[in-house]
């Protein structure tokens, strides 16, 4: 996510970055790999979890999360564990209804202050946030 760190970095007294899950479901093994990155996220690794895994977007499997979660020196079993539990499900499904009630119908979706973004560049980001902050008290 080049374009976000360069938005949260120029911005970084001024920006929040919040990520939700919005596993679509003509991706079989979207919300699988949401589950992994919020099992990950339980050992402290979750962006470099989730940056592993879109380096490995057209191999993802149960074979390649195993993997990432070994090389990022996780133990696989725990977090194929993690990410079957009540409470990571429970985060997902959240992140689900919360995008619905948002009008998100495809990923990425950024939104600004509950301003859905048209055009994600890095001066389109800069200029919603330049315009919210003039809104500030």
């Amino acid at each position: 996510m080049p374009l976000l760190d360069l938005v949260i970095e120029k911005n970084k007294d001024t920006v929040k970055l919040v990520f939700k899950n919005y596993p679509l479901p003509n991706h079989r093994y979207a919300r699988k790999a949401a589950a992994a990155v919020l099992a990950a996220d339980t050992k402290g690794k979750y962006w470099e979890f989730h940056e592993a895994l879109f380096e490995n977007i057209r191999q993802l499997g149960d074979e390649k999360v195993r993997e990432i979660a070994t090389s990022l020196g996780l133990d696989a079993d725990e977090i194929e564990k993690e990410m079957k539990s009540k409470k990571i499900q429970a985060i997902i499904n959240q992140d689900i209804r919360d995008g619905k009630k948002a009008g998100v119908q495809g990923t990425p979706a950024i939104f600004i202050n509950g301003r859905q973004l048209k055009n994600v560049s890095l001066q389109g980001i800069q200029d919603i946030i330049n315009d919210q902050l003039k809104k500030r008290p």
